[in-house]
């Protein structure tokens, strides 16, 4: 089970834990398009990142389907938020692969832009928005994967942070598909196989 791989110069490692907890530059949550305070992940991070990261949302007032905005992280241990709008899953005919990759993309192309050196993602669109985790998975890191090949970035980390409460197979089906996505092509770097390697932040 692949638990952690480099891309370039970036190590791209699972962990389980809290989104809301990991001292990376920045998180990124599942936000909704309004960027109110949603549930799951997105209502903890507005819960212990405080009243200013509510603040800096209503000031922007919304982000499309795919996109997203940065905030302050208030009292969260990252100094910044990165609110993520993935799709809610209808099936699978609106377009929600494009969509989803696109939502992790725009994430780390504004972490890229303010010069972000770590982020912290969690599996979006999973919880609420009913995206079934073992078609988001592959999406997920396939994105990932092609945006530290391919963009410009200061990026040393890039950790997706799965929470066991919320789902107790998210580890297992997000290692299975890096270990699928990095594996067949070896030109991406060394891999670190290995379920043991969970962050700092690890359950």
């Amino acid at each position: 089970m692949l638990t952690q791989a480099t891309i370039g110069r970036t190590t791209l490692r699972l962990v389980t834990g809290d989104i809301a907890d990991q001292d990376t530059d920045a998180v990124v949550t599942a936000a909704h398009w309004r960027l109110n305070k949603g549930t799951g992940t997105d209502g903890t991070i507005h819960t212990k990142g405080g009243p200013r990261v509510g603040e800096e949302c209503r000031r922007i007032g919304g982000c499309p389907v795919g996109d997203a905005v940065i905030t302050t992280g208030g009292d969260l241990r990252a100094r910044h938020v990165i609110h993520a709008v993935g799709p809610v899953w209808r099936g699978g005919d609106g377009h929600e692969p494009a969509l989803l990759a696109s939502a992790y993309r725009r994430g780390l192309e504004v972490a890229a832009g303010h010069g972000l050196r770590s982020i912290s993602f969690p599996s979006i669109s999973t919880g609420a928005f009913a995206y079934p985790i073992r078609l988001a998975a592959p999406v997920a890191l396939g994105a990932v994967i092609d945006f530290l090949e391919r963009g410009r970035h200061a990026l040393d980390e890039v950790r997706v942070v799965l929470y066991p409460r919320e789902n107790d197979k998210a580890y297992a089906v997000f290692a299975e598909a890096l270990g699928r996505a990095v594996s067949p092509r070896p030109g991406r770097g060394a891999a670190a196989p290995g379920a043991a390697d969970r962050g700092p932040d690890g359950e």
